[in-house]
């Protein structure tokens, strides 16, 4: 193949970050002759801060408080006077000690806390990226840091995390950090729920962040008391809200106290990172993570870049850890080729530990495939 090959992976969770696996496929590339470009890819999750410093953001580092009250160390993006937030460090399912899940008290001080970092930096336009997170909170330990009061009825301060909140009586914005009155605060997530409900976020997202069935009950008695007691103090509610339900219900924080308007996080970052610009030279585009399935077409990253390829008449080939999605259905959204680490190593335990060579492995061949449209059941 002639031209440049342009890799935009996400992570592959669990085993490699979207820099170190577009890393190991352009290294494949290089030894096999060919040009490739690294532009790793994030929707507003992990990894989000890492692709924007690598497409010329600087990199501002501070102590935050853990999901659950340990000591972190999180990076902001920052360039001219907006910051990027990734949730994900401060109060992400990544940052949890030893793994160990707390789905009643994780909860998301740390995250107000980057927010307040960004403020201090002389930042006046925030992007709180909200993919990733370990809590359930409704965005409470966020506003706390910011300087709300959130009570029960004897007066006392609640708590951390999602389990707290059933006790919630009232909330009080008037200690909010001023600056925030002058700031603009955009919510980059792709999650649309609504905070609470069937489809809120302690029934979808909670059993994920290991809560149990008593457990999800639990946080939705608590979000719902903490989305009142909202409601009272800014007079209307707004818990039924396209993404209230995001990050733990987060989202709901920052629709209500930030006043944020929301945005697509993979499109924010495809954006800021120059996708558009780097498929005028490519002649083939890389897309994938750590699982390709029907979730990634649902307005994540990869299937942004693929998207923004079909409109340049780049051809597009999916490289994941798993490939989940027919070769029919991949030629419906014009993936013209598709490896899977899973299908070559045979076992999912050897296709994490082997990663790294495989996806290089990969990358060798990329040259030599002719790209052909998949027909029904192949595999590259």
């Amino acid at each position: 193949m002639n031209g440049t090959i342009l890799v935009c992976l996400d992570k592959f969770r669990g085993s490699l970050t979207a820099e170190q696996a577009c890393g190991h496929v352009v290294d494949g590339v290089t030894d096999a002759g060919g040009r490739a470009v690294a532009m790793p890819v994030a929707d507003g999750g992990e990894g989000t801060v890492a692709a924007l410093v690598r497409a010329g953001y600087d990199e501002v580092c501070v102590e935050v408080t853990g999901p659950t009250r340990e000591s972190v160390r999180a990076s902001l993006a920052v360039r001219g006077g907006q910051a990027v937030i990734e949730m994900a460090q401060a109060s992400g399912l990544d940052v949890l000690p030893d793994g160990w899940l707390a789905p009643l008290t994780a909860d998301t001080y740390g995250t107000g806390e980057l927010i307040r970092a960004a403020l201090d930096h002389g930042c006046r336009d925030l992007v709180l990226a909200v993919g990733g997170s370990a809590t359930t909170d409704g965005g409470a330990g966020l506003l706390r840091a910011l300087g709300a009061s959130i009570t029960s009825s004897s007066g006392e301060p609640l708590g951390p995390g999602g389990g707290a909140l059933t006790a919630t009586a009232h909330v009080d914005l008037s200690g909010l950090d001023p600056r925030l009155a002058r700031t603009r605060v955009t919510l980059a997530s792709d999650v649309d729920n609504p905070l609470t409900g069937p489809d809120g976020a302690a029934a979808v997202f909670a059993p994920q962040k290991g809560a149990t069935p008593r457990d999800v009950d639990v946080l939705e008695r608590g979000l719902r008391r903490f989305a009142a007691a909202m409601a009272e103090a800014i007079g209307r509610d707004l818990s039924g809200e396209p993404g209230a339900g995001a990050a733990g219900g987060t989202g709901f924080a920052a629709l209500t106290a930030l006043n944020a308007r929301r945005t697509s996080g993979a499109d924010f970052v495809l954006r800021a990172i120059g996708v558009e610009h780097a498929l005028r030279d490519a002649s083939l585009v890389v897309v994938g993570e750590g699982r390709f399935d029907e979730q990634s077409l649902r307005g994540k990253a990869p299937i942004g870049v693929a998207e923004a390829a079909r409109r340049h008449g780049v051809p597009v080939a999916v490289v994941a850890g798993d490939v989940r999605l027919t070769a029919e259905r991949l030629r419906e959204v014009d993936v013209v080729a598709a490896w899977s680490l899973l299908e070559r190593a045979g076992h999912f335990d050897t296709a994490m530990k082997q990663a790294p060579a495989l996806l290089r492995e990969i990358g060798g061949e990329l040259l030599a495939h002719p790209f052909s449209a998949l027909t029904n059941g192949e595999r590259a």
